[in-house]
This record gives C-alpha cells, sequence and structure tokens, in this order.
C-alpha cells in the first residue's frame, strides 16, 4: 500500500513538474501587431489631417452627428480646366486650403446663387480662419457667368470643367444631380464631405468649424 502511494505522488510531481517547464505560448507577433497598430495611429493623430478625420470617423460621442455626409475618401485635386475667374484651372492648385464648391451651370439659377451666397457667408462665419479656407464654382459648360454676380463674389474661384469629370469625381445620391450639394475638400485634396440639397449653411459652418480645429494646417 506504501508503494502504491508513493507511486502515486511521484506521478503526480512528475506531472506538476512537466507543466512548470512546458514551452509558453510565443505571442509576441501579438504584442508585434498591437504597436504597429498603435504606431499607426499615433502617425494618423500626428498629420493634422488626419486627426480631422480622426474626429469624425472614431471620437463620436453618444448625441453628436455631422450635418454633411462622410463620403469615400478619394483625391480629387487633378479635377479642373479652364480657369474663367480667380486665377487657377485645377483644385490642386489650392492645396494647403480647404474647398468649399459648388457645381452649376454658367447661367447660375436661383439654386445656384443660393448656394454661391452660402460659401460666401460660411466662409466669412469663420472669422480669422476665414484665410484657410477657399471657394470654388466648377463650370460644367461653355457659358459666361453674369460679370455682376462675380462681382458680388470677390476671391471666389471659378474654373470650367468637363460634365464627365466632375461626375466622376463627385458622387451625388441616387435621388439628386452634383449641382444639387455643396462639397468639402480637406487641404490635400481629397473630398471629405457631401452637404445635402438646400442646405442649412448655420450647419455647414458648423461641420467646417469642427474640421478647422480638428486640422492644424489649411
Amino acid at each position: 500500500m506504501r508503494d502504491s502511494t508513493v507511486s502515486l505522488d511521484e506521478t503526480r510531481a512528475r506531472r506538476e513538474g512537466d507543466r512548470r517547464h512546458a514551452p509558453v505560448p510565443d505571442d509576441g507577433k501579438g504584442r508585434k501587431r498591437g504597436r504597429l497598430k498603435l504606431l499607426a495611429l499615433l502617425l494618423l493623430l500626428a498629420s493634422p489631417i488626419g486627426a480631422s478625420y480622426y474626429t469624425y470617423y472614431v471620437v463620436r460621442p453618444d448625441g453628436r452627428t455631422n450635418y454633411g455626409a462622410l463620403v469615400e475618401q478619394r483625391p480629387v485635386d487633378s479635377l479642373g480646366g479652364v480657369p474663367v475667374a480667380g486665377g487657377v484651372s485645377t483644385l490642386g492648385e489650392l492645396h494647403g486650403r480647404w474647398i468649399l464648391l459648388a457645381v452649376a451651370p454658367a447661367d447660375c439659377d436661383e439654386g445656384c446663387r443660393r448656394r454661391l451666397y452660402h460659401l460666401r457667408q460660411v466662409r466669412l462665419t469663420t472669422g480669422k480662419e476665414r484665410h484657410r479656407v477657399e471657394r470654388v464654382w466648377l463650370l460644367p459648360d461653355a457659358g459666361t457667368p453674369d460679370p455682376q454676380l462675380l462681382a458680388e463674389h470677390e476671391g471666389l474661384r471659378v474654373i470650367r470643367v468637363p460634365g464627365q469629370a466632375i461626375a466622376a469625381n463627385l458622387p451625388a445620391t441616387a435621388t439628386t444631380t452634383v449641382s444639387d450639394h455643396i462639397w468639402l475638400i480637406d487641404p490635400l485634396g481629397h473630398l471629405m464631405m457631401r452637404f445635402p440639397r438646400d442646405a442649412d449653411p448655420s450647419r455647414i459652418k458648423k461641420d467646417l468649424a469642427k474640421v478647422l480645429r480638428a486640422s492644424g494646417i489649411g
């Protein structure tokens, strides 16, 4: 009986020893992946533009929503054509500035005039930050804008751009056209936001103020 007890104790001891000396699973790969994710986040936040996108896409306190629709980020800085007013032929020439953009034919109906007015007023309401914001009107036709209208919008950049190029770069909704919207482009030349048809300028202003605060450039 004593021999059986000793044998059982030795077996238990060997098992305990095996467990103590068993190799620990290597989680080095997991730690490495975690470090890479952290580094990527830090690099993102180190970029002023990255910080503004992070504010919108990740840091979203309960009850806080943006007015404009966040659209798929895409470069639109090559969008351009013939300069009509303001001396630039592509959006890329405004690199480093936030761009409020409208699209409309040269005859500019009531809705077009209202959107141009909103572009001007929203920019003015940013106060000392207004130098960071440009206004652009894209013309998809061969017409000539009313000189009196252009005089009312000093500093407005007007570029004649083929309609197909505009439609390919600025995605409207299933029930709207590209001309129905006001668009926001970031200082790196990426499309960021699409405001709804008949947009409320006071709500556009709030969205613009948020990205201006979050971004240290532009």
